[in-house]
Order: structure tokens, then sequence, then C-alpha cells
């Protein structure tokens, strides 16, 4: 499954390690991550399957782009440790430095960044590290 270079069936399999990883991820850390985002539990509940499958359909995208940027490394370079330095250079470069600037516009404490950010260097290298284990 291949188009361009790009592997179809490890974008897929990409974008559910990085659901998985978040499942569990802010399975253990929910009650942490509620106080330092601000969130009330006895308050209003959001809408779960919009924001799942919200979550998913991004998590597909950033498999996508990911895949490409790795792709960009060449036909032989598709790695596994290839995967996680690019999903490294990612997080660090655009998610994390991001995460960090509007959530200081919207107030919240390091906290919530330290907490977010650590999901979303885990789900980097779960992409990274999936995308060069399936190659191209």
């Amino acid at each position: 499954m291949q188009f361009a270079g790009m592997n179809y069936l490890a974008i897929l399999v990409a974008a559910i390690v990085a659901f998985i990883i978040g499942a569990v991820y802010y399975g253990t850390m929910g009650k942490i991550w509620m106080k330092a985002a601000r969130i009330d539990s006895s308050g209003p509940k959001p809408a779960m399957a919009g924001l799942l499958i919200n979550s998913f359909i991004m998590e597909l995208i950033l498999a996508f782009v990911t895949a490409g940027v790795i792709g960009h490394l060449g036909f032989d370079q598709v790695t596994p440790l290839n995967g996680v330095i690019s999903g490294l250079f990612i997080w660090a470069g655009f998610i994390f430095t991001t995460l960090s600037i509007n959530q200081r516009y919207q107030g919240f404490g390091w906290d919530l960044t330290l907490i977010d950010g650590l999901h979303w260097l885990l789900v980097m290298i779960g992409i990274g590290a999936t995308i060069g284990w399936f190659g191209v």
C-alpha cells in the first residue's frame, strides 16, 4: 500500500499507536492533567465520541505528515532510528514550541505544558518509530 513513497498501512498503524499512547497516558495522568488544565470533574462533560474521532483524525494527519518528512531522508534512510530522530525534531521544533506559546497566552502553568508536552513527545516517538519500522 504505497503512493509517492508513502506507506499508507504504516501511516494508519502509526495513528493507531499514537491514539493508544494518548489513551494510556491520559488514562494514568487524567486527574493530574485535569487539575493543571483547570477542568472541574463535576462540571459538564464534553461529547467524548466527537473528541475521540477528532483526535484520531488529527493523529492520522500527523502520521501522514511525519511519513512525508521521514520519506524525504531517502529511500534507504527510512529506519526506526531515523523515524524516532525525525519525530524528536518535529516535536522539539513545532509541537512543543507551539504548545508552550499557546499555553502561556492562555494563562496555563508550566505543569500543563509539561504534561501535554510529554504526551506529544511519546506520540512522536511512537509515530516515527512505526513509520521507520514499516519503511517505504
